[in-house]
């Protein structure tokens, strides 16, 4: 288990190869071991694929580009220094493993609008959670999200997930007929990855367990 949790990878580049449903429906079986308070199991996941990906993708890029759908907002603002630092080192990383100029606003734009199309994955996933529950039940959600992941991966699927959905959940929930109770959470990419795209290749640091947590009461 510990290889597949390590070598687990955001992917931003796949094969054109397909996935089946069924191969799918297993990764959400598994998943759904996921534990949730009072086993609420609070998730809900919407898949697409084929020309229904292809139409929600259109719609989002086109919603995008009107400017109808606000500016997400990711991170408070001013983020604190400690988080900034590490958002910055991650976007010189990104766009480096990209050639692309950070300072190239168009060409930032156009790699962002790929988010919307899930990167060119055969399937797309789209999280969403009744809004009148409380954080900790958001919690549960990313516990099942991780386990979609871990799943994935230990089938030799790659995933990429992505919280740039959240702002247009207006536009996902009209296209998949979500309940009016529903808010979008975050998408995710699966696939195949392209292991010879540099993007897949740029290595993410980690803090040490020294550096996050505080470990207490054991014997020396």
């Amino acid at each position: 288990m510990s290889n597949v949790l390590r070598s687990r990878r955001t992917v931003r580049a796949f094969k054109p190869l397909p996935l089946g449903r069924q191969l799918v429906e297993d990764i959400l079986e598994d998943a759904a071991t996921a534990p949730s308070g009072a086993n609420i199991q609070p998730w809900r996941v919407y898949v697409v694929s084929g020309a229904v990906k292809d139409e929600l993708g259109a719609a989002l890029l086109a919603a995008s580009r009107a400017g109808t759908v606000p500016a997400p907002a990711h991170f408070p603002d001013p983020l604190p220094d400690v988080f900034r630092g590490r958002l910055q080192d991650f976007g010189a990383r990104y766009y480096a493993s990209l050639g692309i100029d950070r300072n190239d606003a168009a060409a930032r734009a156009r790699q962002s609008e790929r988010n919307l199309s899930f990167f060119g994955a055969p399937v797309g996933l789209l999280f969403s959670i009744d809004r009148r529950l409380k954080p900790h039940s958001w919690i549960d959600l990313g516990l099942f999200a991780q386990n979609v992941m871990i799943a994935a991966k230990a089938r030799g699927i790659d995933t990429c997930p992505q919280v740039s959905f959240a702002p247009f959940h207006e536009v996902i929930a009209s296209h998949l007929q979500m309940a009016p109770e529903e808010v979008t959470a975050f998408g995710m990419s699966m696939g195949y990855g392209d292991p010879d795209a540099k993007v897949n290749q740029t290595a993410m640091p980690r803090e040490q367990v020294r550096d996050f947590a505080r470990v207490v009461g054991f014997p020396e």
